[in-house]
């Protein structure tokens, strides 16, 4: 999986990507993120990228020339999936972050908005689409392209320690994950459920099986009405 990402913060991605698994899967080129610093195409001794907006309004806006010149240098003859983080796109989910995973015949480019947003002509050229990671508004896509590169990453082959491990999160097949438990086998007068100690493989499925159900009836019931499920 090959992602870049054009922001005025590349600082504020970079140090994420040097911790845990995601740095493993850059190191052992799983996949690549490389950042280009929106900054170093301006074209004035200030370095701004932005200016007010024709009609009025607050804030300021990224301007499409220089963001074109930033996606024009890194132009590549393989296929480029441009995504512009936006609380405007599709909402962001599990489905989603493995869709973004099997994007493998190219790379991914993702814009990361700042101020007031984006000139309305370089999304109308340029973007392929647009992705919200939540109905709220943030000062910046960094964290959102966080969120993307590494809900997507566990998607890919050899990332997580476990080949199982995405299948079994939260989400997968439109569920919440079951609870889960470690030592000390009792604890505040709570003990660990029998069947997690019973050593049957099928009867702890089962278990993990109803009981995903059961939490998600409890606490995301629009998601059973997606699956058509229901607590039995």
């Amino acid at each position: 999986m090959k992602i870049k990402v054009i922001t005025l913060f590349p600082e504020l991605i970079q140090n994420y990507l040097q911790e845990a698994l995601l740095a493993k899967a850059i190191a052992t080129g799983l996949m690549t993120v490389d950042l280009i610093n929106l900054r170093h195409f301006s074209d004035n001794r200030y370095g701004s990228v932005d200016d007010s907006p024709y009609g009025g309004g607050d804030g300021m806006l990224l301007r499409a020339d220089i963001l074109e010149k930033a996606l024009l240098s890194i132009k590549s003859k393989e296929q480029q999936r441009v995504i512009y983080l936006s609380p405007q796109g599709r909402c962001y989910n599990a489905a989603e972050a493995k869709r973004l995973s099997c994007f493998s015949e190219g790379e991914i480019v993702l814009i990361s908005g700042r101020y007031a947003g984006v000139d309305q002509r370089f999304i109308d050229q340029y973007v392929d689409e647009e992705i919200s990671i939540g109905d709220y508004v943030l000062s910046g896509g960094e964290l959102a392209a966080l969120v993307l590169i590494e809900s997507a990453s566990r998607y890919i082959p050899g990332v997580l320690g476990h080949r199982e491990s995405s299948t079994q999160d939260s989400f997968h097949r439109s569920l919440l994950e079951a609870p889960q438990y470690t030592r000390p086998q009792e604890w505040n007068g709570r003990a660990v459920p029998e069947v997690l100690l019973s050593g049957h493989h099928q009867k702890i499925e089962d278990w993990k099986n109803s009981e995903s159900v059961r939490v998600t009836s409890e606490k995301r019931p629009d998601l059973l009405k997606k699956t058509g499920q229901h607590e039995t």
